[in-house]
């Protein structure tokens, strides 16, 4: 059985006298999809913030392969290798496709001349391709990035994402606003990431959920609901309850 690569073990998180995360223990193997559900409120979003390092916790652990990163800052969780995309789309319009993915890449060169043209780190701007490759957007490298498409903008975000060579990917709501072909699409492409990467979503079309996670977890008021394979949720009458009564 693969290994565990990400873990919670009683993460909280209070704002006030609110108990968004109460108490969750939570653990993905590597290579699976994971996907988070629940109804607005539940917690998703502040428990993938969490995961990511835009949060601290007010109690508990996160391990990632054993290292407790609990209080880390976003950016150092990054290039341990856990990286997060954002429900709201977040490029640079002004640059190209392939300058976004290139800043992000560089990142991961720990020496080179800062006063050099970028366009000269070959190295860097080879791996950004390959990355624009794997999302589908080798074709539009040089162009700009705020005249893409949505769904486009989208990718390129992922690809952003995979540019900083996360081992964890955390996606939140991946699919928000596309339409029922880019949809497709972009369910497609995470399957085809998942060889490579342990991916966590928070994703509310469950049709989404259902067709592409190893592994389901519901959250309701900041607990685990309920965990299985998607048929197990799916049969699961307080899953069912939860849902069909609402609630955040």
């Amino acid at each position: 059985m693969p290994e565990v690569v990400l873990e919670t073990r009683d993460l909280r998180k209070d704002f006030g006298g609110l108990r968004a995360v109460a108490g969750v223990d939570f653990a993905m193997r590597r290579g699976e999809i994971r996907s988070i559900i629940g109804p607005n409120g539940a917690g998703k979003t502040t428990f993938f913030n969490l995961l990511a390092g835009k949060l601290a916790p007010s109690g508990g652990q996160i391990l990632f392969r054993g290292r407790d990163l609990a209080g880390l800052p976003q950016h150092r969780i990054c290039r341990l290798g856990i990286a997060k995309s954002h429900q709201i789309t977040s490029v640079f319009p002004r640059l190209t496709v392939l300058e976004n993915v290139r800043l992000a890449a560089q990142m991961r060169v720990t020496h080179y001349d800062m006063w050099s043209d970028a366009r000269g780190l070959r190295v860097v701007s080879d791996r950004a391709l390959r990355i624009l490759e794997r999302v589908g957007l080798a074709g539009r490298s040089d162009a700009v990035a705020g005249s893409l498409p949505y769904g486009d903008q989208r990718y390129l975000e992922i690809a952003i994402t995979l540019a900083t060579d996360p081992e964890v990917l955390l996606l939140d709501e991946p699919t928000a606003g596309m339409s029922p072909g880019e949809t497709q699409e972009t369910t497609r492409l995470i399957q085809k990431l998942a060889g490579d990467l342990t991916i966590a979503i928070v994703e509310h079309d469950m049709s989404v959920v259902m067709g592409i996670s190893d592994r389901i977890t519901a959250l309701h008021e900041g607990r685990i609901l309920a965990e299985g394979t998607p048929e197990e949720i799916h049969a699961n009458a307080e899953v069912q309850r939860v849902y069909l009564g609402g609630g955040r």
